[in-house]
């Protein structure tokens, strides 16, 4: 039996323990489910102790399973490093590299990549961009439709790496209330002063998107404040939530990199209890050492640092959290 169909059939072992079940193994490799069962079968015949046993009516690893899973993640990291390494020395060649990016960041970071001076005698990798919220950019890289997932998680709401995935921290932002002037002042809320959430407990509230993290992130703000927001406009753009409490409709929450250019009608205010907003790129364990994967993450990177650096340079900034609190 060649050496290619047993990396395979690890490669499906470490898949399976990823994904719990023979179905969201074959989904996720774009098998079926008997052809599943049957790589699993022939590789635990080849191995000669049992890797899988029925608990009820669903399969799970034994204690030799995990253990060949556990060998077989190091083998398989070991050669896409073998791979990255062999394409560093074609790096004339033009690759390329796909990207999701949640909505904020494909509209202000992700454009910084363009356009791509790359070293001389090199070609820079031709990338492809699609929009998805965090959790559907993290599903396509796992099902190997991406190469990068640009994703957010909230200092109250934090996300689990994925299993088989690696992150580069890209920045911090924190999260700032948006409203009218006239707003501000009918609740007392002086320019420049942080924002007490609690005086805005009687407020119309803008929120994002029921499907969204930023969603939950302000129902959980308002919560801790004491209070259920009284929504009156769920919208899926961050921009049209802006509009509107530029039109006193309401009151929103609002990350850094999403926020409008300044304007007379709106008012952006820190938040007496901070809330920071994580920006991550994750990529499959392995990966990032790819020449082509390995310059745009680097490229993030910097475009991270210019964004962060020149966006709302003037705004005024959120209280530093004591230095025991972890980084959200």
């Amino acid at each position: 039996m060649s050496f290619l169909l047993e990396v395979r059939r690890l490669r499906l072992l470490a898949e399976f323990a990823t994904r719990g079940t023979v179905a969201a193994t074959a989904e996720a490799l774009h098998l079926t489910g008997p052809a599943v069962s049957q790589q699993l079968a022939a590789l635990e015949k080849e191995s000669g102790v049992p890797l899988l046993e029925k608990r009820g009516r669903t399969l799970h690893l034994t204690s030799a399973g995990q253990l060949l899973v556990d060998h077989a993640r190091v083998l398989l990291d070991n050669l896409a490093a073998a791979e990255s390494d062999l394409a560093a020395l074609r790096r004339g060649e033009r690759g390329t590299v796909r990207i999701a990016a949640f909505p904020s960041a494909a509209r202000t970071l992700i454009p910084l990549l363009w356009p791509d001076p790359y070293a001389a005698g090199h070609q820079a990798p031709t990338l492809h961009l699609v929009e998805h919220e965090p959790e559907a950019a993290e599903a396509a890289l796992l099902r190997h439709r991406v190469d990068i997932a640009v994703t957010h998680s909230y200092s109250l709401l934090p996300r689990p790496l994925p299993p088989g995935c690696e992150s580069r921290p890209l920045f911090d932002e924190p999260v700032f209330l948006v409203l009218h002037p006239a707003d501000a002042a009918a609740h007392r809320l002086a320019p420049g002063e942080q924002a007490d959430l609690a005086r805005f407990a009687d407020a119309c509230w803008l929120l994002p998107s029921p499907d969204t993290a930023c969603h939950d992130m302000t129902q959980r703000v308002c919560g801790a404040a004491g209070f259920v927001p009284r929504t009156v406009v769920s919208a899926g753009d961050f921009a049209v939530l802006a509009a509107l409490a530029a039109r006193r409709a309401g009151v929103a929450l609002i990350p850094r990199l999403a926020l409008p250019a300044p304007t007379p009608e709106l008012r952006f205010h820190p938040l007496s209890t901070p809330v920071r907003r994580s920006v991550h790129a994750l990529y499959r364990t392995g990966t990032g050492r790819h020449p082509d994967t390995r310059h745009v993450l680097d490229r993030l990177e910097s475009a991270a640092r210019t964004s962060t650096a020149s966006e709302h340079a003037g705004l005024p900034q959120p209280p530093r959290p004591p230095a025991s609190r972890p980084g959200g």
